[in-house]
């Protein structure tokens, strides 16, 4: 097994290699508007590490979100690519059970939070740094205070909003690491991927004006 995972759906562009047993080789930067530029280097760059060729790899594993549509489509479509390219398969994950994998809060329910711009976070909660309890949404901190109470928290969203989640901690970005050991145990149990599809949870920021009037020429 050699894996290749990838991430774009928080701010950080984040690639590693995973040959089964251990991440061999893994890279993050933290930039949220250059996702496109970033990635395909980290790509290179994370091979070059480990000697090895892209076409050495077995299986793609890729961040599914939630996130942002302008960063998130960038990771599923260059997954897609290479997947189609090597002849591999392609394994979607959940940007926010990385997140918990990597959290280290085995001690019992958390929450992850990453943010999700206009005020809002991406978040779901977690029995343990293995286990998700609740379907990933999107929610404005102070509406769902209530619920998270009394819960450490990790992620970028939880650290930006302390009154909602005031015991916040690191990790705040995913790193891809922590998805491909996350993905290489579950594919070893022959546990089933979830599909490389993205997980928006809401309309993109760009969106066509209304009352927008199409002129043809006559």
């Amino acid at each position: 097994m050699l894996l290749l995972a990838l991430d774009t759906a928080t701010p950080a562009v984040t690639v590693a290699l995973h040959d089964g047993r251990d991440v061999i080789a893994s890279s993050s930067q933290v930039d949220a508007r250059r996702h496109g530029e970033l990635l395909l280097p980290a790509v290179d760059r994370v091979l070059a590490e480990a000697g090895l060729r892209l076409d050495a790899v077995t299986g793609i594993v890729v961040g599914i979100g939630p996130g942002p549509y302008t960063g998130l489509r960038v990771g599923l479509m260059t997954a897609d690519t290479f997947g189609l390219a090597l002849g591999v398969p392609v394994h979607g994950l959940c940007t926010l059970d990385g997140l918990a994998h990597a959290s280290g809060l085995d001690g019992g329910p958390f929450v992850v939070a990453t943010d999700a711009r206009r005020k809002e976070v991406y978040w779901a909660t977690y029995a343990d740094t293995r286990t998700r309890l609740t379907e990933p949404a999107v929610d404005r901190p102070a509406d769902i205070a209530e619920r998270v109470a009394g819960l450490p928290a990790v992620g970028a969203g939880a650290l930006l909003y302390p009154d909602a989640f005031p015991d916040a901690r690191d990790p705040r970005h995913v790193s891809a690491a922590s998805l491909a050991a996350l993905a290489a145990e579950r594919l070893a149990a022959g546990q089933e991927l979830p599909a490389p599809r993205p997980l928006y949870l809401r309309r993109p920021d760009a969106q066509v004006p209304k009352n927008y009037k199409v002129v043809t020429p006559k």
